[in-house]
Formats: structure tokens, C-alpha cells, sequence
């Protein structure tokens, strides 16, 4: 039924987790899967007249976060590729995470995206909202959440 899957991945242990079920869901469907992830925004913040300056440059920050997931995404992959699952791997910067996982299954033809119920717990997870509500809000494409 499914034949290409999005599989976004943050690198915690509910994200590894993840993608060990996704490559066993993908495997037993004779899918492929394209592992996404979202990486965050150089982070300015103002207040006031005056702008807190991060001591890293936008071009550090970047490197630091290509370098963040080149790794999670080798990581994933790595057990894709145990398990003889065809993988490909993707990345984007956004402030809005959910909006990119969405793009990103789009823009690789994906049929269905398989994610993580949620990343944060508790009151932070209540107060900023879930990412996987958001894609389940807005996506076109079926979500497949795994708790």
C-alpha cells in the first residue's frame, strides 16, 4: 500500500525509536524511506531597542547544524541499511518544523509520513504544542503516529 515513507528524526531516544519501527514497518510493506530533518533557524532575539547577540555566527550556527544532521541522519539511515531498506535522506531549515516535514514529504513524493507522537512532555509539550498535532492538522498526506 505505502511505498515511499517520510520519516522525520530529531535524534532522541523517542526519535530512534521511531525510526527502528519505521524501517520494520517500511521493510514488511516493501517501501522506501526518506529520513527528514528540520533544522532550527539562526536564532536572533530582540528586546527592546537592543538585540541579544549569540556569540556564534549565522555561519557557525549553520555549519554546527549541517554537522547535527549529517550525524542523525547517518545514524538512521545506518539502520535502514541493516535492515535492507532503500533510504535517502533530506534536511531544510525552518522556524516552523511541522510546515517543513510536510514540504519535505511533498517535495519527495512521499505517501505516507511516519512520526514520533510527540518530542516534548508535560507543560512545555502542552504550551508550545506538538509538532505531530500540527502535521496531523495540516497534512494532505496520511500520518502514521507511533507511541
Amino acid at each position: 500500500m505505502f511505498k515511499h515513507i517520510l520519516v522525520p528524526t530529531d535524534g532522541s531516544q523517542l526519535s530512534l525509536e521511531t525510526v527502528k519501527r519505521a524501517v520494520t514497518f517500511a521493510r514488511e510493506a516493501g517501501a522506501k524511506i526518506t529520513f527528514f530533518f528540520a533544522k532550527p533557524d539562526y536564532p536572533v532575539v530582540f528586546y527592546g531597542e537592543g538585540a541579544l547577540i549569540d556569540p556564534t555566527t549565522p555561519e557557525k550556527f549553520a555549519e554546527m547544524a549541517d554537522r547535527q544532521a549529517q550525524e542523525i541522519l547517518a545514524n538512521a539511515s545506518a539502520v535502514a541499511k541493516e535492515a535492507g531498506v532503500p533510504s535517502a535522506n533530506t534536511d531544510s531549515v525552518s522556524d516552523l518544523p511541522y510546515q517543513a516535514i510536510i514540504d519535505a514529504a511533498n517535495n519527495a513524493g512521499c505517501d505516507l509520513i511516519f512520526m514520533a507522537s510527540h518530542g516534548r512532555r508535560g507543560f512545555s509539550g502542552l504550551l508550545l504544542g506538538s509538532e505531530t498535532q500540527k502535521v496531523l492538522t495540516h497534512s494532505t498526506i496520511p500520518v502514521l503516529v507511533y507511541r
